[in-house]
Protein backbone atom coordinates (compact mmCIF):
# COMPACT_ATOMS: atom_id res chain seq x y z
CA UNK A 1 0.00 0.00 0.00
CA UNK A 2 1.20 3.41 -0.95
CA UNK A 3 2.17 5.44 2.20
CA UNK A 4 0.17 8.28 3.47
CA UNK A 5 2.45 11.64 4.64
CA UNK A 6 -1.05 13.48 5.59
CA UNK A 7 -4.50 12.43 6.34
CA UNK A 8 -7.46 14.11 7.93
CA UNK A 9 -10.30 11.95 9.88
CA UNK A 10 -13.40 14.06 9.92
CA UNK A 11 -11.96 17.57 10.82
CA UNK A 12 -14.21 20.18 11.47
CA UNK A 13 -13.89 24.08 12.25
CA UNK A 14 -16.36 26.63 12.93
CA UNK A 15 -15.90 30.70 13.29
CA UNK A 16 -19.09 32.16 15.47
CA UNK A 17 -20.82 28.96 14.73
CA UNK A 18 -20.59 28.66 11.15
CA UNK A 19 -18.87 25.77 9.78
CA UNK A 20 -15.33 27.06 7.93
CA UNK A 21 -14.38 23.44 7.74
CA UNK A 22 -16.81 20.96 7.26
CA UNK A 23 -16.03 17.31 8.36
CA UNK A 24 -13.69 16.72 5.93
CA UNK A 25 -11.15 13.57 5.51
CA UNK A 26 -8.33 13.37 3.04
CA UNK A 27 -5.49 10.95 2.50
CA UNK A 28 -2.92 12.66 0.68
CA UNK A 29 0.54 10.07 -0.78
CA UNK A 30 3.82 10.34 0.17
CA UNK A 31 5.74 12.60 -2.67
CA UNK A 32 2.34 13.58 -4.59
CA UNK A 33 2.03 17.00 -5.21
CA UNK A 34 -1.84 17.65 -3.70
CA UNK A 35 -3.88 20.74 -4.52
CA UNK A 36 -6.55 22.35 -2.26
CA UNK A 37 -8.63 24.17 -5.00
CA UNK A 38 -11.51 26.52 -4.28
CA UNK A 39 -13.14 30.22 -4.21
CA UNK A 40 -12.38 32.64 -1.61
CA UNK A 41 -13.73 32.16 1.73
CA UNK A 42 -14.54 28.59 1.25
CA UNK A 43 -12.40 26.99 3.78
CA UNK A 44 -9.24 25.99 2.30
CA UNK A 45 -6.84 28.09 4.32
CA UNK A 46 -8.30 27.05 7.32
CA UNK A 47 -8.09 23.83 6.37
CA UNK A 48 -4.27 24.42 5.71
CA UNK A 49 -3.68 26.25 9.10
CA UNK A 50 -5.08 23.57 10.99
CA UNK A 51 -2.16 21.06 8.94
CA UNK A 52 0.20 23.23 10.08
CA UNK A 53 -0.78 23.82 13.84
CA UNK A 54 -2.02 27.34 14.03
CA UNK A 55 -5.32 26.78 14.80
CA UNK A 56 -7.01 23.51 16.42
CA UNK A 57 -9.45 21.45 14.82
CA UNK A 58 -12.72 21.53 16.70
CA UNK A 59 -13.32 18.17 16.47
CA UNK A 60 -11.14 15.46 14.20
CA UNK A 61 -8.10 14.58 14.10
CA UNK A 62 -5.00 15.87 11.59
CA UNK A 63 -2.04 13.13 11.13
CA UNK A 64 1.15 13.75 9.67
CA UNK A 65 3.38 10.96 8.77
CA UNK A 66 1.01 8.47 10.07
CA UNK A 67 0.82 10.47 13.86
CA UNK A 68 -1.95 12.13 15.14
CA UNK A 69 -0.70 16.18 15.56
CA UNK A 70 -3.38 16.56 18.47
CA UNK A 71 -1.62 19.17 21.10
CA UNK A 72 1.27 19.50 18.74
CA UNK A 73 2.81 22.69 18.37
CA UNK A 74 3.61 24.12 15.02
CA UNK A 75 7.33 23.68 15.46
CA UNK A 76 7.14 20.50 16.72
CA UNK A 77 5.08 19.38 13.30
CA UNK A 78 7.15 18.16 10.26
CA UNK A 79 5.92 20.45 8.21
CA UNK A 80 7.04 23.69 6.67
CA UNK A 81 4.97 26.73 4.84
CA UNK A 82 5.83 29.15 2.00
CA UNK A 83 3.30 31.99 2.29
CA UNK A 84 2.08 34.10 -0.79
CA UNK A 85 4.60 37.03 0.76
CA UNK A 86 7.20 34.64 1.27
CA UNK A 87 8.42 36.47 4.53
CA UNK A 88 12.05 36.34 3.41
CA UNK A 89 14.09 38.38 6.02
CA UNK A 90 15.63 41.04 4.26
CA UNK A 91 18.52 42.21 6.32
CA UNK A 92 19.84 38.59 6.09
CA UNK A 93 21.94 37.50 2.85
CA UNK A 94 20.77 34.76 1.00
CA UNK A 95 22.44 31.76 2.93
CA UNK A 96 21.29 33.20 5.86
CA UNK A 97 17.74 32.86 4.85
CA UNK A 98 18.51 29.40 3.89
CA UNK A 99 20.30 28.68 6.60
CA UNK A 100 18.19 30.21 9.61
CA UNK A 101 16.28 26.59 10.70
CA UNK A 102 19.15 25.36 10.87
CA UNK A 103 21.24 27.64 12.76
CA UNK A 104 18.09 27.59 15.19
CA UNK A 105 18.26 23.92 14.98
CA UNK A 106 21.77 24.14 16.83
CA UNK A 107 24.19 22.76 13.63
CA UNK A 108 27.66 23.91 13.55
CA UNK A 109 28.38 26.70 10.65
CA UNK A 110 30.17 24.51 8.91
CA UNK A 111 27.40 22.24 8.32
CA UNK A 112 25.04 24.65 7.64
CA UNK A 113 26.83 26.09 5.23
CA UNK A 114 27.24 22.51 2.92
CA UNK A 115 23.98 22.39 3.75
CA UNK A 116 22.67 25.62 2.00
CA UNK A 117 25.47 25.62 -0.75
CA UNK A 118 23.83 21.96 -1.52
CA UNK A 119 20.68 23.52 -1.42
CA UNK A 120 21.10 26.53 -3.80
CA UNK A 121 22.56 24.20 -6.16
CA UNK A 122 19.38 21.96 -6.23
CA UNK A 123 17.34 25.10 -7.05
CA UNK A 124 19.40 26.58 -9.68
CA UNK A 125 20.71 29.65 -7.34
CA UNK A 126 24.50 28.17 -6.67
CA UNK A 127 26.83 30.83 -5.57
CA UNK A 128 24.40 33.45 -4.19
CA UNK A 129 24.51 33.12 -0.75
CA UNK A 130 26.48 36.38 -0.22
CA UNK A 131 23.65 38.15 -2.10
CA UNK A 132 21.09 40.71 -0.35
CA UNK A 133 17.13 39.68 -0.63
CA UNK A 134 16.72 42.68 -2.87
CA UNK A 135 18.63 42.34 -5.40
CA UNK A 136 16.78 38.86 -6.26
CA UNK A 137 13.95 38.77 -9.50
CA UNK A 138 10.73 37.75 -7.96
CA UNK A 139 11.12 34.28 -9.39
CA UNK A 140 14.49 34.09 -7.53
CA UNK A 141 12.87 35.33 -4.26
CA UNK A 142 10.34 32.06 -4.46
CA UNK A 143 12.92 29.81 -5.17
CA UNK A 144 15.13 30.75 -2.03
CA UNK A 145 11.52 31.12 0.26
CA UNK A 146 11.28 27.04 -1.53
CA UNK A 147 15.25 25.95 -0.12
CA UNK A 148 14.64 27.87 2.95
CA UNK A 149 11.84 25.53 3.70
CA UNK A 150 13.11 22.31 2.11
CA UNK A 151 16.38 22.19 3.79
CA UNK A 152 14.94 21.12 7.19
CA UNK A 153 13.74 18.37 4.92
CA UNK A 154 9.73 18.32 6.50
CA UNK A 155 7.35 15.82 5.47
CA UNK A 156 5.32 18.06 4.57
CA UNK A 157 5.60 21.41 2.44
CA UNK A 158 2.47 23.57 2.51
CA UNK A 159 2.37 26.53 0.28
CA UNK A 160 -0.19 28.81 0.65
CA UNK A 161 -1.57 31.08 -2.61
CA UNK A 162 2.71 31.38 -3.51
CA UNK A 163 2.80 32.82 -6.64
CA UNK A 164 -0.16 35.14 -6.39
CA UNK A 165 2.13 38.10 -5.74
CA UNK A 166 3.64 37.61 -9.38
CA UNK A 167 2.83 39.17 -12.64
CA UNK A 168 1.36 36.81 -15.09
CA UNK A 169 4.37 35.76 -17.06
CA UNK A 170 6.69 34.91 -14.15
CA UNK A 171 4.02 33.08 -12.85
CA UNK A 172 3.45 30.99 -15.72
CA UNK A 173 7.39 29.94 -15.65
CA UNK A 174 6.83 29.12 -11.73
CA UNK A 175 4.52 26.84 -12.01
CA UNK A 176 6.63 25.22 -14.50
CA UNK A 177 9.77 25.02 -11.52
CA UNK A 178 7.36 24.61 -8.94
CA UNK A 179 6.71 20.80 -10.51
CA UNK A 180 10.03 20.38 -11.55
CA UNK A 181 11.04 21.17 -7.80
CA UNK A 182 8.80 18.67 -6.26
CA UNK A 183 9.52 16.04 -8.60
CA UNK A 184 13.29 16.63 -7.71
CA UNK A 185 12.83 16.46 -4.31
CA UNK A 186 10.21 13.97 -4.23
CA UNK A 187 8.71 15.65 -0.90
CA UNK A 188 4.76 15.60 -0.55
CA UNK A 189 3.39 19.63 -1.45
CA UNK A 190 0.03 20.56 -0.14
CA UNK A 191 -0.85 23.44 -2.74
CA UNK A 192 -3.53 26.05 -1.39
CA UNK A 193 -4.79 28.22 -5.20
CA UNK A 194 -8.16 29.39 -5.82
CA UNK A 195 -6.58 29.55 -9.76
CA UNK A 196 -7.55 26.28 -11.08
CA UNK A 197 -4.81 26.90 -13.80
CA UNK A 198 -2.17 26.39 -11.70
CA UNK A 199 -4.25 23.22 -9.70
CA UNK A 200 -4.60 21.90 -12.67
CA UNK A 201 -1.17 22.07 -14.15
CA UNK A 202 0.65 21.23 -10.85
CA UNK A 203 -1.01 18.46 -9.12
CA UNK A 204 -1.49 15.03 -9.19
CA UNK A 205 -4.17 15.00 -7.63
CA UNK A 206 -6.68 18.06 -6.71
CA UNK A 207 -9.45 18.51 -4.14
CA UNK A 208 -12.22 20.98 -5.16
CA UNK A 209 -13.13 22.75 -2.23
CA UNK A 210 -16.77 24.65 -1.87
CA UNK A 211 -18.20 25.79 1.49
CA UNK A 212 -16.17 24.01 3.51
CA UNK A 213 -16.31 20.40 1.85
CA UNK A 214 -14.40 18.74 -0.93
CA UNK A 215 -16.89 18.85 -4.08
CA UNK A 216 -14.67 16.31 -5.92
CA UNK A 217 -11.15 15.28 -5.28
CA UNK A 218 -9.43 13.26 -8.54
CA UNK A 219 -6.62 14.02 -10.92
CA UNK A 220 -7.19 16.98 -13.07
CA UNK A 221 -7.92 15.22 -16.21
CA UNK A 222 -10.86 13.58 -14.14
CA UNK A 223 -12.08 17.06 -12.78
CA UNK A 224 -12.14 18.91 -15.92
CA UNK A 225 -13.57 15.72 -18.27
CA UNK A 226 -15.46 13.70 -16.02
CA UNK A 227 -16.83 16.49 -13.12
CA UNK A 228 -19.16 15.09 -10.50
CA UNK A 229 -21.44 18.06 -9.59
CA UNK A 230 -22.31 21.37 -11.13
CA UNK A 231 -20.02 23.52 -9.23
CA UNK A 232 -16.95 21.83 -10.42
CA UNK A 233 -18.13 21.73 -13.89
CA UNK A 234 -18.41 25.81 -13.68
CA UNK A 235 -15.16 26.41 -11.27
CA UNK A 236 -12.85 23.89 -13.16
CA UNK A 237 -12.37 25.07 -16.89
CA UNK A 238 -14.33 27.48 -18.92
CA UNK A 239 -17.75 26.20 -19.76
CA UNK A 240 -20.88 27.32 -21.32
CA UNK A 241 -23.65 27.65 -18.34
CA UNK A 242 -26.95 26.84 -20.08
CA UNK A 243 -30.19 26.64 -17.40
CA UNK A 244 -33.28 24.93 -18.68
CA UNK A 245 -35.94 22.05 -18.71
CA UNK A 246 -35.56 18.28 -19.23
CA UNK A 247 -38.00 18.12 -21.81
CA UNK A 248 -37.03 14.67 -22.76
CA UNK A 249 -34.61 12.15 -21.40
CA UNK A 250 -33.51 8.96 -23.70
CA UNK A 251 -30.94 6.87 -21.73
CA UNK A 252 -27.62 8.90 -21.07
CA UNK A 253 -29.08 11.86 -22.83
CA UNK A 254 -31.28 14.74 -22.21
CA UNK A 255 -33.26 17.38 -24.42
CA UNK A 256 -32.74 21.03 -22.27
CA UNK A 257 -34.98 23.31 -23.13
CA UNK A 258 -34.55 27.00 -22.50
CA UNK A 259 -36.77 29.73 -21.75
CA UNK A 260 -35.40 31.57 -24.23
CA UNK A 261 -36.28 28.43 -26.70
CA UNK A 262 -32.88 27.28 -27.05
CA UNK A 263 -32.82 23.16 -27.53
CA UNK A 264 -29.78 21.56 -26.76
CA UNK A 265 -28.73 17.95 -25.89
CA UNK A 266 -26.01 16.84 -23.30
CA UNK A 267 -25.49 13.87 -21.70
CA UNK A 268 -26.49 13.62 -18.18
CA UNK A 269 -24.51 13.27 -14.91
CA UNK A 270 -26.89 11.29 -12.24
CA UNK A 271 -30.12 11.08 -12.15
CA UNK A 272 -32.41 13.66 -14.05
CA UNK A 273 -35.89 13.01 -14.64
CA UNK A 274 -38.03 14.36 -17.50
CA UNK A 275 -39.41 18.16 -16.42
CA UNK A 276 -36.73 19.13 -14.00
CA UNK A 277 -34.97 21.93 -14.10
CA UNK A 278 -31.71 21.56 -15.12
CA UNK A 279 -28.10 22.78 -15.87
CA UNK A 280 -26.00 21.93 -19.02
CA UNK A 281 -22.01 22.97 -19.94
CA UNK A 282 -20.74 22.89 -22.50
CA UNK A 283 -16.64 23.68 -23.03
CA UNK A 284 -15.54 26.19 -25.29
CA UNK A 285 -13.10 23.72 -27.23
CA UNK A 286 -16.36 21.05 -27.51
CA UNK A 287 -18.13 23.27 -30.28
CA UNK A 288 -17.44 23.15 -33.70
CA UNK A 289 -17.16 26.64 -35.63
CA UNK A 290 -18.13 27.22 -39.06
CA UNK A 291 -19.11 29.73 -42.04
CA UNK A 292 -21.99 27.79 -43.07
CA UNK A 293 -24.22 25.41 -41.02
CA UNK A 294 -23.85 22.72 -44.00
CA UNK A 295 -20.24 22.89 -43.51
CA UNK A 296 -21.50 20.68 -39.82
CA UNK A 297 -21.72 17.64 -39.11
CA UNK A 298 -25.26 16.47 -39.98
CA UNK A 299 -25.76 13.77 -37.44
CA UNK A 300 -25.59 16.45 -34.60
CA UNK A 301 -27.47 19.37 -33.90
CA UNK A 302 -26.53 22.71 -35.48
CA UNK A 303 -27.11 26.31 -34.69
CA UNK A 304 -26.91 29.39 -36.49
CA UNK A 305 -25.90 32.60 -35.06
CA UNK A 306 -24.00 35.67 -35.34
CA UNK A 307 -20.32 36.73 -34.13
CA UNK A 308 -20.91 39.02 -31.31
CA UNK A 309 -17.21 39.38 -30.02
CA UNK A 310 -13.82 38.50 -30.78
CA UNK A 311 -11.94 37.22 -27.87
CA UNK A 312 -7.82 37.34 -29.58
CA UNK A 313 -5.34 35.80 -27.23
CA UNK A 314 -2.72 33.72 -29.45
CA UNK A 315 -3.51 30.21 -29.38
CA UNK A 316 -6.27 30.65 -26.24
CA UNK A 317 -8.67 32.80 -28.68
CA UNK A 318 -11.82 32.88 -28.85
CA UNK A 319 -15.22 34.25 -29.97
CA UNK A 320 -18.47 34.67 -28.73
CA UNK A 321 -21.33 33.61 -30.74
CA UNK A 322 -25.47 34.91 -30.23
CA UNK A 323 -27.38 31.67 -31.28
CA UNK A 324 -29.95 33.34 -33.84
CA UNK A 325 -33.05 32.09 -32.59
CA UNK A 326 -33.13 32.17 -28.97
CA UNK A 327 -30.00 34.81 -28.50
CA UNK A 328 -28.20 32.58 -25.98
CA UNK A 329 -24.28 33.37 -26.45
CA UNK A 330 -21.97 30.65 -26.84
CA UNK A 331 -18.12 31.07 -25.96
CA UNK A 332 -15.94 29.19 -28.43
CA UNK A 333 -12.94 28.22 -28.77
CA UNK A 334 -11.16 29.12 -32.46
CA UNK A 335 -8.99 26.26 -33.53
CA UNK A 336 -5.34 27.15 -34.34
CA UNK A 337 -5.63 26.95 -37.88
CA UNK A 338 -5.63 30.13 -39.66
CA UNK A 339 -8.99 29.54 -41.16
CA UNK A 340 -11.01 32.19 -39.18
CA UNK A 341 -8.23 34.86 -39.02
CA UNK A 342 -10.32 36.91 -41.08
CA UNK A 343 -13.64 36.57 -38.86
CA UNK A 344 -15.08 40.21 -38.22
CA UNK A 345 -17.81 40.98 -35.51
CA UNK A 346 -21.34 40.70 -36.90
CA UNK A 347 -20.68 38.32 -39.32
CA UNK A 348 -23.04 35.47 -39.72
CA UNK A 349 -21.79 31.80 -38.29
CA UNK A 350 -22.52 28.35 -37.63
CA UNK A 351 -21.77 25.78 -34.83
CA UNK A 352 -22.62 22.80 -33.40
CA UNK A 353 -21.31 20.21 -31.03
CA UNK A 354 -21.33 16.63 -30.10
CA UNK A 355 -23.80 15.90 -27.23
CA UNK A 356 -21.82 13.26 -25.84
CA UNK A 357 -19.17 15.66 -24.80
CA UNK A 358 -21.68 18.31 -23.20
CA UNK A 359 -22.98 17.66 -19.71
CA UNK A 360 -26.41 17.90 -17.76
CA UNK A 361 -26.94 18.01 -13.89
CA UNK A 362 -30.53 17.94 -12.12
CA UNK A 363 -30.43 21.57 -10.27
CA UNK A 364 -30.64 20.75 -6.19
CA UNK A 365 -34.02 20.94 -5.27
Amino acid sequence: MPRIDLETRGVVKRYAGLVAVDALDIAVRRGSFFSILGPSGCGKTTLLRMIAGFLEPDSGDVLIGGQSMARVAPNRRPVNMVFQHLALFPMMTVGQNVGYGLARRGLARKDIEQRVGAMLERVNLPGSQGKRIDQLSGGQKQRIAIARSLVLEPTLLLLDEPLGALDLKLREHMKIELKALQADFGTTFVYITHDQSEALVLSDHVAVMHNGRFEQVGTPQSLYYEPQTPFVAGFVGANNRITGSASQVSGDLVEVTTEAGLRLFARRRGEVLPGAAVTAFVRPEVATLARSISSLPANQPRYQGTLASLLFDGANSAVLVREQASQTQFHIALPQTGQFADLAVGEAVAFGFDPERALCFADAA
